[in-house]
């Protein structure tokens, strides 16, 4: 994967990420306007697909709505890499098939405009921009899945699916 940056600060909440005034919907399209709406209000215009944040500590702290995230990958951010993440946030990225990666390293050397490639598997984060290499812990194989997958809910219907094929197949 590779992306242009975006560096955001420590303790990114939930209520920055999508403020509490647009959860009236789940729609993809409506969360993905409003993303960052109040710490970069044209945040939504400028994100292209494919790019990638970067974050401080605590990222996606605050409430524990499946939005946050999902505004996130529905804006066409790629993946997100924080120094670390509020636990809750991470289950739900992974959850609806966003790839984030804890890299203290990465956070504190990116910078807005950098270039990155990143592969979730080596836990690798290379900057084009910079010539230089971060680490950070790879993702499990099963969180890699549900990403692909497009999530917890996609994984869930492919394994099922799979085996009423199996199954039907067998008879």
């Amino acid at each position: 994967m590779e992306g242009n940056v975006l560096v955001l600060g420590d303790h990114i909440d939930t209520d920055v990420i999508i403020p509490a005034r647009y959860l009236t919907q789940s729609d993809e399209a409506f969360l993905a306007k409003y993303c960052f709406a109040d710490l970069h209000p044209d945040f939504s215009e400028k994100v292209k697909p494919g790019d990638i944040l970067v974050a401080g500590v605590n990222f996606g702290c605050g409430s524990s709505r499946e939005h946050a995230p999902l505004a996130i990958k529905a804006a066409g951010v790629s993946c997100v890499i924080a120094s670390s993440f509020a636990r809750i946030f991470y289950r739900n990225s992974f959850n609806i098939g966003l790839p984030i990666l804890e890299s203290p390293e990465a956070a504190a050397a990116v910078r807005s405009g950098d270039r990155l490639s990143v592969d979730f598997e080596a836990g690798e984060i290379r900057n084009l921009t910079r010539n230089e290499t971060y680490h950070a812990e790879p993702i499990p194989k099963f969180m890699l899945e549900l990403v692909e997958a497009g999530g917890l809910v996609n994984y869930i219907r492919e394994k099922k699916l799979g085996k009423d094929r199996e199954g039907t197949a067998a008879r």
